[in-house]
């Protein structure tokens, strides 16, 4: 699926996987994220087979030129989980918002686990 908007230079298209790699890479930069994990399992058998996996633990939506996003997540042991993923939220609107220019309706974060 595509993100599509237009600005003073035209029409942009920008397909999901460039949003999903966008939102893993920001949540792997937050402090107390150890790890992202995808919750589905034709995720992980399609990785047994691929060795790209960026964008991994991030599912990207698009409806209505809205962008929802649904991150899952391992973090760090001793970490303020709700601060952690408070802050993973922020980053990720932030980060997708200025890279797509389009309106960021939710980010939702799943703590799949604590890892050291």
């Amino acid at each position: 699926m595509l993100l599509t908007t237009s600005n003073k230079f035209g029409k942009i298209l920008i397909s999901s996987d460039a949003v999903k790699i966008m939102a893993a890479h920001t949540a792997l930069e937050c402090y107390g994220v150890v790890d992202l994990v995808s919750r589905r399992f034709s995720d992980n058998f399609s990785r047994a087979f691929s060795k790209s996996e960026l964008g991994k633990g991030v599912n990207v939506q698009i409806i209505d030129n809205l962008v929802y996003v649904e991150v899952s997540a391992v973090l760090k042991v001793g970490v303020n989980i709700e601060a952690v993923k408070k802050s993973l939220m922020d980053a990720v609107k932030f980060s997708l918002e200025t890279f797509t220019g389009m309106s960021v309706k939710r980010v939702h974060v799943d703590v799949v686990g604590i890892r050291v």
